[in-house]
């Protein structure tokens, strides 16, 4: 992880604190915020009595928590329920924009973190949102714009962007380092010995622990890890074989039964939209 230095730290972390306590005061039902934040910062483990929509419109972040871990590339956002403790890690320079909803209806209801893609009218009026709110006028065309931007959200497409994490520390250690270092080919046996595990065991408690089979953890696992680079623009031959593919079509096919399509069109297309 890059480092930043204290004295850039310590604003981060100050500008965190006062974005949490203007949120608590607030009494608006439909609060958006927007956020330029450099690689490396991570934003502490908090949470908060409204649900967030965390859109990412540039650069790419991952949200924590104790069950899971969601990458969110450009172009889509974390339905992040409300009273739900998590942190965030900024994977490149990254600009971001929040929608904060108090009433708890429709997706406002999430009992759990969900991704979704988010729509060029999202776009749009998200950032509209946040002009506005630093415009003097009636209020009208602001309150227009938030009502036609929930209702948006409502629609928008989910993604399977999430990885399940186990509860278990020594499981979770396994699954931190892969996650740093994956290998496509990593077997169930190597795994188990190192829990000193049968491998029956082990495949019984890896599916209680994640809720997927070894398997699909891993294919997840390993589009996880590569998301950042081929979002940044490292060509997909490098991310590719780097990651451990003995061939870059095996990635590609890979990648596109996870997400629907290759690397290159994925990521153009979520380009085109922000």
């Amino acid at each position: 992880m890059q480092k930043l230095n204290p004295k850039l730290l310590s604003t981060l972390n100050d500008d965190h604190l006062r974005n949490l306590s203007w949120m608590e005061q607030s009494n608006a039902d439909v609060l958006v915020h927007s956020n330029e934040i450099p690689h490396g910062y991570v934003v502490p483990v908090h949470s908060h009595r409204r649900t967030q929509l965390l859109c990412v419109f540039a650069g790419v972040v991952l949200v924590a928590t104790a069950r899971g871990r969601w990458m969110i590339p450009p172009g889509h956002a974390l339905l992040i329920p409300r009273g739900l403790e998590h942190s965030v890690e900024m994977y490149s320079d990254v600009s971001m924009r929040s929608v904060y909803i108090l009433s708890p209806h429709g997706r406002a209801e999430a009992s759990a973190p969900v991704v979704l893609e988010v729509s060029a009218l999202a776009h749009h009026l998200l950032a509209d949102a946040i002009r506005l709110k630093d415009e003097e006028g009636d209020g009208r065309r602001e309150d227009l714009v938030m009502a036609l931007l929930l209702d948006e959200i409502e629609r928008l497409t989910e993604q399977p962007l999430g990885l399940p994490f186990p509860a278990s520390g020594r499981l979770a250690a396994l699954c931190r380092d892969f996650i740093e270092r994956p290998v496509p080919g990593a077997k169930i046996d190597d795994w188990a010995r190192r829990l000193n595990m049968s491998r029956r065991s082990f495949t019984r408690f890896f599916r209680e622990e994640t809720g997927v089979s070894f398997a699909t953890w891993r294919q997840q696992a390993c589009i996880f890890a590569c998301m950042p680079r081929l979002a940044n623009g490292e060509a997909v031959t490098t991310v590719a074989i780097d990651a451990g593919y003995e061939s870059v079509p095996a990635f590609i096919t890979m990648f596109k039964r996870m997400l629907g399509a290759s690397p290159r069109t994925y990521f153009t297309a979520r380009q085109a939209t922000v």
